[in-house]
């Protein structure tokens, strides 16, 4: 059994982010095994989780994966633990816009059977606070609120106030951090700055959010508190058994407003002149050399992705954009996950060997979001590959949300009809904004087409993570290795 706790709050920028990445570093410095879990898509926060721990940081999202698979993926990442920390998104009972529960903390709290730990911003309020504590705990029964941290407290006499307030309504106060302390991480235009960037300043949050807690904390009463989640009966996932057996069954769509965009006739994929086939993988080696972006500029992927690649057969080998000016030897197949290129624009055109070395590949691509940057003309007016006739941009809009997509053209990653949920998270456009062949069409909550695709390159703007459908690297890595064969 892996003991756990949720750390929710009733609102964003309450606190979470701190409680929880300082709990996973003290309790690993205390000696426990630690797995850090983050509800939602959020790429970022998983990043500080695995400084506080050494482990990857795991993310947990009933909508995009399905609620039957979270507490087998939780199980799979807890694997060896004593302990695991859940960090929640946004307030407690925030879900998916439209659809309840669904990819709530709330509901990833019941699905693992885990207390929750309520982050309450507590700097304008006293007695107050019982009223909000008692809603949180008593809105649904399901959901067992076992303590409150009381965060920006401005005094001893407020800590004596809010301490007094929450015996009131039988909820124990396990920790106070006082106001003026704040541990902040720097914020810019898609969120908190990732760890990968900012390697030193992060170590450094990370081990002052640990001392945070162990001063303001009541560890031992958290760890007992964590320790009565019951066993969970689901078998843990395991990405080999996901392969062999396709997966779960996928939950029934949800409110999706109308059908799918008409795929119309099957797209005819524009040829790709090769200009060279990379060779030279041992002969006695496993599978495909499959190239993963990695670095400052392409810090977004979920551990789960690669770990099914690996499964499927994939050698997987991260480079770094800004600083290999070529490709892993042998690269029988390139990933392009999601980042900030256009922070790194500049440095990415400066590197024109490797921009030329995946201008002419025609091995199989799969690029989201920033790869999907990285594959155009022109980023800001900086030269990128120009492996896709566009051009992209900064914008003062942020798109964000989930989508319920269908696959409009067969891909290296997709066949033609596949049906999974996604998740956007930009402040670029590119132009034009699809291909002749466009990778997706969105049914809820909107209908458009997006992305592009052809003989060997799937690129689009949607997040997704492959736990959903495993026969996305089944497919791409079977296309990587019949390219080797040429």
């Amino acid at each position: 059994m892996v003991a756990r706790l949720v750390i929710a709050a009733p609102a964003s920028g309450s606190g979470k982010t701190t409680v929880a990445t300082g709990l996973m570093a003290a309790f690993a410095d205390a000696g426990l095994a630690v797995s850090g879990h983050k509800v939602g898509p959020d790429y970022i926060d998983p990043g500080y989780h695995a400084l506080a721990t050494g482990r990857p940081g795991r993310n947990l999202d009933p909508y995009l994966c399905g609620p039957q698979r979270i507490a087998p993926l939780f199980l799979h990442g807890a694997a060896g633990c004593g302990l695991a920390v859940v960090e929640g998104v946004m307030g407690l009972f925030d879900g998916a816009s439209g659809h309840g529960e669904l990819a709530s903390t709330a509901q990833v709290a019941t699905l693992l059977r885990a207390p929750v730990v309520l982050v309450v911003d507590a700097s304008a309020q006293a007695r107050s606070v019982a009223a909000l504590v008692h809603g949180f705990a008593s809105f649904d029964p399901r959901v067992r609120v076992g303590g409150v941290v009381l965060n920006k407290v401005g005094s001893a006499r407020h800590e004596d106030v809010l301490r007094g307030a929450l015996d009131e309504v039988g909820v124990p106060c396990l920790g106070v951090l006082r106001r003026g302390d704040d541990l902040v991480v720097p914020s810019r235009h898609l969120g908190l700055v990732p760890a990968a960037e900012r390697l030193a300043a992060a170590r450094h949050f990370v081990r002052a959010a640990a001392a945070r807690v162990r001063t303001a904390c009541d560890l031992p009463a958290l760890l007992s508190l964590a320790r009565t989640a019951p066993p969970l009966q689901e078998p843990p996932w395991n990405p080999a058994s996901e392969l062999a057996s396709g997966g779960l069954p996928h939950p029934a769509p949800s409110r999706i407003r109308g059908s799918a965009p008409d795929p119309g006739p099957r797209q005819q994929t524009q040829p790709v002149r090769r200009l060279r086939t990379r060779r030279g993988v041992d002969a006695g080696a496993a599978g495909p050399v499959v190239a993963v972006a990695a670095g400052a500029a392409f810090t977004f992927r979920y551990a789960e992705n690669m770990e099914l690649l690996t499964a499927a057969g994939a050698q997987v080998v991260e480079f770094d954009p800004l600083r290999d000016e070529s490709l892993p030897e042998g690269t029988s197949g390139l990933i392009l996950g999601g980042g900030f290129p256009e922070l790194h624009a500049a440095e990415l055109s400066a590197n024109s060997a490797l921009r030329e070395e995946i201008r002419t590949l025609d091995a199989p691509v799969a690029a989201e979001c920033a790869g999907l940057l990285y594959l155009s003309r022109a980023l800001d007016g900086e030269s990128m590959c120009g492996r896709l006739p566009v051009t992209a941009t900064m914008t003062g809009r942020l798109t964000l949300g989930y989508r319920e997509a269908v696959a409009l053209s067969d891909s290296p990653l997709a066949a033609q009809g596949t049906r999974l949920r996604g998740h956007e998270f930009h402040r670029t456009a590119v132009d034009p904004a699809r291909g002749a062949a466009p990778a997706w069409g969105f049914t809820h909550p909107e209908r458009r087409t997006e992305g592009f695709t052809d003989g060997s390159v799937h690129a689009s703007y949607l997040h997704l993570h492959w736990a959903a459908e495993p026969s996305l690297a089944t497919r791409f890595v079977e296309r990587c290795a019949a390219w080797t064969c040429v």
